[in-house]
């Protein structure tokens, strides 16, 4: 009997019950848990590198109860939608027109690729000169760190799109405005959609970086200023609070895909 439920749950592609899929991740979390609780209150590592659990919930709730938790993490939320959002309005309608048209490759392309292996932390510097350390700068820091691997993505979606769907198109009488609306587009979403979930993760890096080098507020400024004051209780309530966020909007891209595109299989 073990021995056919093993060979079930490690087939390939094979679909598992959704409380053994539960158990598991809940089993998962409650083991790190335990080593955690096990290092620490043993006194196995110094609290100075890893923090108990009850002087992290110490650090949260004095956090949450003087108001800056909530104000980092507003700013931080502010500054990662706006920058995502732009980068994406551009990023979407670009990589479609560059994964389908070879005149809009030939165009953009040479330049795309070119500037999306410039690591964005080396023109921080720049930015921070020309923009300053506001709001302004950790957006643009988002924006040029997600903006070019989205286009280069989402082209690779859209160029996977088989001919014989526009052939079809044409041969039923459509035109090209409504091959490009009817078909093209909607070819496209499930992997524009699971782009953009894939680079909103790399959005919250760049912003911490951003605001780890030069800012003024935001989690990642709460992170630096715990660690400048030796509070290692502080950072992980700022790097739990990141994951707990960057959890969220993994889940919402998720069920927004099964919501919007219905006949896509979301896993």
């Amino acid at each position: 009997m073990a021995a056919g439920l093993l060979s079930r749950l490690f087939t390939p592609k094979r679909p598992i019950a959704k409380n053994i899929e539960i158990g598991i991740g809940v089993t998962v979390a409650m083991s790190l848990f335990v080593a955690w609780c096990l290092l620490t209150y043993t006194g196995l590592v110094s609290a100075s590198f890893l923090p108990a659990p009850d002087a992290v919930g110490a650090a949260f709730v004095e956090k949450l109860s003087d108001g800056s938790l909530l104000r980092h993490t507003r700013i931080s939320l502010y500054e990662i939608y706006t920058g995502f959002f732009l980068s994406s309005l551009i990023a979407v309608p670009l990589g479609i027109f560059m994964g389908s048209f070879r005149i809009v490759a030939a165009t953009i392309e040479p330049i795309v690729n070119f500037m999306r292996y410039l690591p964005v932390t080396a023109l921080i510097p720049l930015l921070i000169l020309w923009i300053g350390i506001g709001f302004e700068e950790k957006v643009a820091v988002i924006f040029l760190g997600v903006f070019f691997q989205q286009i280069v993505l989402i082209a690779d979606v859209s160029a996977q799109v088989h001919e014989d769907l526009f052939k079809a198109s044409y041969t039923l009488g459509a035109t090209r405005r409504q091959v490009v609306t009817r078909v093209l587009v909607p070819a496209t979403m499930p992997g524009v959609m699971d782009t953009l979930r894939i680079t909103m993760g790399w959005a919250w890096t760049f912003l911490v970086v951003a605001e780890l080098v030069a800012s003024s507020s935001g989690l990642g400024y709460m992170i630096l200023q715990a660690m400048r004051g030796l509070h290692p209780a502080t950072i992980f309530v700022g790097i739990l609070v990141i994951g707990f966020l960057g959890l969220v909007t993994d889940l919402a891209f998720k069920y927004a895909k099964a919501l919007l595109l219905p006949w896509t299989t979301v896993r």
